[in-house]
């Protein structure tokens, strides 16, 4: 056991060194733009914003703007926050004592004197700043460098895979997985990889005819290049690319906007289906990760190219965003649900009540955050 937890740290020691600049380049921009959709809306609803903080605990660096807001760098870089007039902490909790003493003037600044729309648009604008800034990262890489081209041709076949028992041969070409038009073996792999265990109806082309089978994803650990392991759906088919095949297919604004949503929403189709997965004992809880995770996977990114950070960086907007919307009090989605009762009764609910749901909340993000810990651990000592 010693050896084991020997192992971990050093894994830990010598990992996280070279992981640090890339993980706190792709956390800060994520971080930025989700606190900076609370903001922006804040000030558009008339908010009076006292902090900004890229972090928690002790601040490292700041300014005053001219409105009177503190714009800071704490010293834990893993998260951020945003305060507001009437805020008792971070977690945006009121403080009733300055609520009830607070003038006119003073509460038309107040976040918590505000209907309960504008509140519910505050809170929800930073996952929807996360999606954004995804959509425009994808769309950005594919106006810049076009869109990847694989042809979703069968060039080989595993024996006794799920593939070969559907009756797939080689030369076919895939053009349609459950009515969905597939224009690239990539494309595939994306809808594949996320239904294992799922029937799929595919739609090939063999020999100049149009050919109907169905197959059912089988479940299998892959590894990829830097030796992590994941657990996926595959049919067990490869395509080898060709020198004549094309690499890359130019794409103008447009196109590159849909690209954008289309990768946006395959992650966050993705996330429900693994979620979904958990509930039925499908899904490893072991594929669960935290920040040392992120961390590793920063670095494993970086050292691949500037575009495969900032593509690291889109999904863990997208990550970031949807978990955000969870409905757990202390997350956006715990506040969206209480505005939404709120909304429904018209009155909120007791600050009892309110009070009772943050703890749990906060419970439950303590305990995932160590489970997620325990299992990044697990993970980087067995790499």
């Amino acid at each position: 056991m010693s050896e084991f937890f020997q192992h971990s740290f050093n894994v830990l020691g010598h990992g996280l060194i070279g992981y640090i600049v890339p993980f706190l380049f792709v956390l800060t921009i994520v971080v930025f733009f989700h606190e900076l959709g609370h903001f922006l809306i804040a000030r558009w609803a008339g908010v009076k914003v006292l902090t900004f903080s890229l972090g928690f605990g002790p601040e490292l660096a700041g300014f005053n703007d001219r409105h009177g807001t503190r714009w800071r760098i704490s010293a834990v870089p893993l998260g951020g926050y945003v305060k507001f007039f009437g805020d008792d902490s971070e977690a945006s909790t009121p403080d009733l004592e300055k609520l009830g003493n607070m003038s006119a003037e003073e509460q038309a600044g107040s976040f918590h004197h505000k209907k309960v729309g504008p509140r519910a648009a505050i809170v929800a604008a930073g996952p929807i700043a996360n999606f954004l800034l995804a959509i425009l990262i994808f769309a950005g890489m594919s106006l810049y460098f076009g869109k990847p081209s694989s042809i979703p041709r069968v060039d080989l076949i595993q024996p006794d895979s799920v593939a070969a028992s559907a009756g797939f041969k080689v030369g076919d070409v895939v053009t349609a997985i459950d009515g969905t038009a597939i224009e690239s073996f990539a494309d595939m792999q994306r809808i594949v990889s996320t239904n294992a265990g799922s029937k799929l109806t595919f739609l090939v082309k063999r020999d100049g005819a149009a050919v109907t089978l169905s197959a059912t994803p089988a479940l299998k650990e892959v590894k990829d290049i830097f030796g992590n392991s994941h657990k996926i759906g595959v049919l067990g088919i490869q395509y080898n690319a060709q020198p004549s095949d094309p690499k890359t297919t130019p794409v103008g604004y447009v196109e590159s906007l849909k690209i954008g949503v289309e990768q946006v929403w395959f992650i966050i189709d993705g996330t429900f289906k693994f979620v979904g997965s958990l509930f039925v004992g499908a899904g490893s809880t072991g594929d669960l990760g935290g920040p040392l995770r992120i961390a590793q996977l920063s670095g494993q990114a970086a050292s691949l190219g500037f575009q495969f950070l900032l593509q690291l960086c889109a999904a863990l907007s997208v990550s970031i965003g949807l978990l955000n919307l969870f409905p757990v009090p202390l997350l956006d989605g715990g506040h969206l649900l209480f505005y939404s009762v709120e909304a429904v009764r018209g009155r909120p609910l007791s600050p009892r009540a309110q009070e009772m749901g943050a703890r749990i909340g906060l419970g439950l993000v303590l305990m995932l955050m160590v489970f997620v810990t325990y299992n990044d651990i697990l993970h980087l000592a067995a790499s």
